[in-house]
């Protein structure tokens, strides 16, 4: 199962999956949710419907099981997760940022599910910003790429053969 990242949202609306041009990736996200296998959390939600715009207005009536609440073992995990952000040597605003945006939720729920977290980011050697992919190395937590999902979950956006071009 996958957890997926604001960033996921936000690039796929203004890059590669516009709700104009590309409304079979939107449809297939709503579909594997449905199946149980894509999800966010609620801190990425209200990410998203702060943006008043498409996306806000795609995310809003999706059902509250989509966007997890924090459980007690999820707040359990966010220890873990910060313990090792206070610890790992990053600057204190790094640290500081990470555990006030939801991206250590994110960690957090993939640690305490064993899910997948699905990241635009990628790991980075610096120590100004904690990135996603190494806070999920670090804590045994399996991260991937938006196309890694898509492809792992064969998901196909298909026209019909109709001849439309």
């Amino acid at each position: 199962m996958y957890l997926l990242d604001a960033n996921v949202f936000i690039q796929a609306k203004n890059l590669h999956y516009g709700f104009d041009f590309c409304p079979a990736f939107w449809d297939w996200l709503s579909e594997a949710h449905s199946r149980g296998s894509v999800f966010s959390i609620d801190k990425v939600r209200d990410e998203i419907l702060a943006g008043d715009d498409e996306l806000s207005a795609w995310a809003a009536p999706l059902p509250a099981t989509f966007f997890l609440k924090p459980d007690a073992a999820v707040l359990t995990s966010l220890q873990v997760t910060s313990s090792w952000a206070i610890g790992a040597g990053y600057e204190p605003a790094a640290v500081s940022t990470f555990l006030q945006v939801g991206d250590s939720y994110l960690v957090a729920h993939g640690h305490a599910l064993g899910w997948t977290v699905v990241s635009h980011e990628v790991v980075s050697a610096g120590m100004k910003k904690i990135k996603i992919p190494n806070a999920c190395i670090a804590l045994g937590v399996r991260c991937v790429t938006p196309y890694e999902m898509l492809r792992a979950e064969r998901a196909r956006f298909v026209l019909p053969t109709s001849g439309v071009r």
